[in-house]
């Protein structure tokens, strides 16, 4: 892929708290971005209380700054009303903890480019990975990839990856509506009732570099519980 030929693309890094690994996770983008004339990278202080705010500050970054947490959802879609505000055509969501790569980059936005889907998922599950998550977790990915398939009688081999890209068309709707907890597995059955084009691609992607995730397995339990419930109603309401 010729890189003077990308659309014009925004990476949206929600941070919570994430002093441990963002100065890594951005020294890795930027290096993409020195390569790449269209790319910007955008983070979103989700209301951090450590250092974090005063690490990206020191980046050559677009830093948004909430004033207090509103949780992954309100934080990236922060990230996508900028990316409507300011004309991008792709908005890819990338961790700040150090799990993916950027060299799964170029894979994640090639069916856009090629106007093949209007969302990539970067798949931990696709093909055998390097991947090695906690028992818990593995249990709630497949959980929501059999629920997803029953709903949606199609395969989403890893519906709660966090590393996806989306078209322009897509982060129009998300701008406006989007879930605020736990939104991963929500939209895919979002985007499928209204007949979006899902494609999943290769993640090699690691475990979390650095700090604690704020969910907890009686957090986990709680939202498998409430997306379940958000993901019923919307495959019995109508469009």
């Amino acid at each position: 892929m010729c890189l003077e030929s990308i659309p014009k693309t925004l990476i949206i890094v929600p941070a919570y708290n994430e002093q441990d690994t963002i100065g890594k996770t951005l020294s890795s983008l930027v290096e993409l971005k020195e390569e790449i004339r269209n790319l910007e990278i955008c983070v979103v202080n989700d209301g951090s209380t450590d250092r974090t705010k005063d690490i990206v500050s020191t980046f050559d970054v677009v830093q948004l700054d909430l004033s207090q947490n509103l949780g992954i959802g309100g934080a990236v879609q922060t990230g996508y009303k900028y990316a409507y505000n300011q004309g991008f055509d792709i908005a890819v969501q990338f961790d700040a903890d150090g799990q993916h790569k950027t060299s799964d980059l170029f894979d994640l936005i090639t069916p856009i480019i090629n106007d093949e889907a209007d969302m990539v998922i970067g798949s931990r599950f696709l093909h055998r990975t390097d991947y090695k998550g906690s028992k818990l977790r593995r249990i709630g990915i497949y959980y929501f990839y059999v629920i997803l398939k029953l709903l949606t009688k199609k395969s989403y081999t890893d519906p709660t990856s966090g590393y996806r890209a989306i078209n322009r068309h897509v982060i129009e709707l998300f701008a406006n509506d989007y879930p605020k907890d736990y939104p991963e597995p929500e939209v895919l059955m979002h985007l499928s009732r209204k007949k979006m084009r899902i494609k999943e691609v290769i993640a090699n992607m690691q475990g979390r570099q650095g700090g604690e995730s704020s969910i907890t397995p009686w957090k986990s339990i709680y939202y498998m519980g409430k997306v379940t419930l958000s993901i019923l109603m919307q495959s019995i309401v109508k469009e």
